[in-house]
């Protein structure tokens, strides 16, 4: 309980009611300083996310709309859904987003990595997937797989991914 009462004092509790309940894993990210601006970041497993919220991010990284009912089936279907809160005072933000896939024994495919424009640069991309890879490994998952768009492949590539494994060629089929 100490804990929790030392992470919402601060001089604007006063005129907030009370702080959204945050639950999830504070973490320390190296090159980030959330502690200048008064805030903390925390990962969340919680599935329980306001869709409008997410959408909000998706909106801000330019990403294309999606159906929030389908959205919230990709959530539900998903292995693992991770989330990425800056709470500072009593305010509660999305700020970072990712979910995986999987066959529950060695395959994971990680989706829809999404960090805020605001906090981006700030080492929370590598962090996000660094937990989301942690949590997969967690459970048993050797083999850990995603898509990239071209201009993060380089992102990806510094924290360990390999284009290409073997020559293995990735096939996609669409409807028309």
């Amino acid at each position: 309980m100490v804990f929790w009462k030392s992470l919402f004092s601060s001089s604007d509790t006063a005129t907030a009611s009370k702080p959204a309940p945050v639950q999830g894993e504070l973490v320390d990210i190296p090159g980030a300083n959330p502690a200048q601006n008064n805030s903390r970041i925390f990962f969340s497993l919680d599935r329980d996310i306001d869709l409008y919220e997410l959408e909000e991010l998706c909106d801000a990284v330019g990403w294309a709309r999606r159906p929030l009912r389908k959205v919230k089936k990709a959530m539900q279907h998903s292995f693992l859904v991770v989330s990425m809160w800056q709470v500072r005072g009593a305010r509660k933000q999305l700020i970072g987003f990712a979910r995986a896939t999987s066959d529950h024994a060695f395959n994971a495919t990680i989706w829809d990595v999404v960090v805020h424009p605001d906090f981006q640069t700030q080492g929370l991309g590598k962090a996000l997937m660094k937990y989301t890879i942690k949590k997969l490994r967690n459970e048993d998952i050797s083999n850990i797989t995603l898509f990239a768009d071209p201009h993060v492949v380089d992102f990806y590539a510094r924290l360990g991914f390999i284009s290409d494994p073997e020559g293995i060629k990735g096939m996609f089929w669409y409807p028309n």
